[in-house]
């Protein structure tokens, strides 16, 4: 069979599977597959972790089972051995997906799949359930193309449980379990396109440092009218304080950090990110770089979260004490402790009125660049072009999965590459989340033509 008949094929197939991959994803959906039992049980869980076991080892990957992480959540692996002197390619997914919160801004069940507007909306849709089944289509077209016979390389499937809670169960797993996971290229489906159509390597995930941050001035609350004007309340402290971490076009300063870096890879028109991040008309967007500077290449500083008295309820009174949850997103190139110690040295140095600063890190992680060369990444550029009918390009995330490090560190000469059925239409984490289908039929048809190429492309 000549490549351009084995495409063909293969392009059928895929085409021919997405009937069955709506259905998988459908019954991937119901499972409330939540890692925190306060919220679902976690038996509902545990359903998803054997679904997906047996979904794999259904397709030839016979050597699965569920493994126990140290958080207590199940990972799934599921294997098949490489042939003699082929490469071996992990494919990561996870099957755990965020709460719905609030179910009365769904337009359809949380836990079903309904079609609307060419979309197929549900809770994990997308995020990572529409990339699992997009690896499960890929390597049951390839089956199907090979006559039921072995896969050209070695395939690893590995899909954790608890990748939404943040709780580090694979992270502490893989390097423990080392030669089980073991694999010459990784394809870390939990990524996704800039947009629907325009197939994407993200590139680089920016770090995280995350700090409570709290003032005091009095050693108790005060009469505002007896003592205002003269004693100094804390949330004015706390206000001007945190007032000191953007200039006045919105760009980050905390001093000693970099702001000036520029992104290279695809550029966010102005007006699709306004339209994507559903920015109000007439507001002005943050910094003084390009959208693509702003997310993917410049330290980026948010104030999640600030305890005060609440509007309702509040009195008279000028307050001893407030606290704020900052977030400090790092580009790659950016150390994580570095960028710590410079936001503690900020905070401290601009505290005014001599208040009492309290800093507690409460998280850092490191940020993450993939590499560009490689018989992987050329077989998986070509594997895309022919999929989408169009060169793919790269971007940034500003998420962070500290996973990939780990992988990266445990597997110093292995490649690995994120890509997925995720881009901004589907409201991962959000309300009404969903996935375009013609995303996951693409991805898998790329996932199939590369994993049937990179062999050849490894040994040259």
């Amino acid at each position: 069979m000549t490549d351009d008949s084995r495409t063909a094929a293969l392009r059928a197939r895929v085409g021919a599977l997405m009937p069955r991959a709506k259905a998988d994803l459908a019954e991937l959906v119901s499972f409330r597959s939540v890692a925190d039992p306060r919220q679902f049980p976690a038996a509902e869980c545990r359903r998803a972790a054997q679904w997906v076991c047996d979904a794999f080892r259904a397709e030839g990957l016979t050597d699965a089972g569920l493994y126990e992480t140290p958080d207590g959540s199940a990972a799934v692996v599921a294997r098949h051995p490489a042939p003699p002197g082929a490469p071996t390619v992990l494919l990561y997914c996870h099957y755990d997906v965020q709460p719905p919160l609030d179910e009365a801004a769904w337009q359809t069940p949380v836990w079903e799949l309904h079609e609307r507007g060419g979309r197929w909306y549900g809770r994990g849709a997308a995020d990572c359930k529409g990339n699992l089944v997009a690896h499960l289509i890929a390597l049951r077209a390839l089956r199907e193309a090979l006559g039921g016979n072995d896969f050209p390389v070695g395939i690893t499937v590995v899909s954790e449980g608890s990748e939404e809670q943040g709780t580090g169960g694979l992270e502490q797993f893989v390097p423990r379990n080392a030669d089980l996971l073991r694999a010459d290229a990784l394809v870390i489906a939990d990524a996704g396109n800039f947009a629907v159509g325009v197939p994407t390597f993200t590139q680089t995930l920016r770090g995280t440092v995350n700090v409570l941050v709290t003032i005091e001035t009095l050693s108790g609350p005060l009469h505002s009218g007896m003592f205002g004007g003269a004693a100094p309340d804390a949330v004015s402290a706390l206000i001007r304080l945190l007032a000191t971490l953007h200039d006045e076009r919105g760009n980050t300063t905390v001093d000693g950090l970099p702001g000036g870096q520029i992104w290279e890879g695809v550029q966010y028109p102005p007006a699709q990110f306004r339209a994507d991040a559903g920015v109000l008309a007439e507001v002005e967007l943050f910094g003084d770089g390009t959208i693509a500077d702003m997310l993917w290449a410049r330290p980026a500083l948010t104030v999640l979260g600030i305890d005060v008295p609440p509007v309702v309820g509040s009195a008279a009174a000028l307050q001893p004490r407030a606290r704020a949850r900052l977030n400090l997103r790092i580009p790659p190139g950016l150390d994580p402790d570095r960028a710590l110690r410079a936001l503690t040295a900020h905070l401290e140095a601009h505290t005014p009125w001599r208040a009492r600063l309290t800093v507690e890190t409460e998280a850092v992680g490191a940020p993450f660049r993939s590499g560009t060369g490689g018989p992987a990444r050329a077989a998986m550029e070509a594997a895309l072009a022919t999929a989408y009918g169009r060169p793919a390009t790269t971007q940034g995330q500003g998420g962070s999965i500290p996973l990939c490090n780990v992988f990266a560190e445990t597997y110093p000469d292995a490649e690995i590459m994120l890509i997925g059925v995720e881009e901004p239409a589907c409201l991962i984490h959000a309300p009404n989340e969903s996935v375009d289908p013609a995303e996951i039929e693409r991805i898998a048809l790329a996932e199939a033509l590369f994993l049937d190429t990179y062999a050849v492309a490894n040994s040259v």
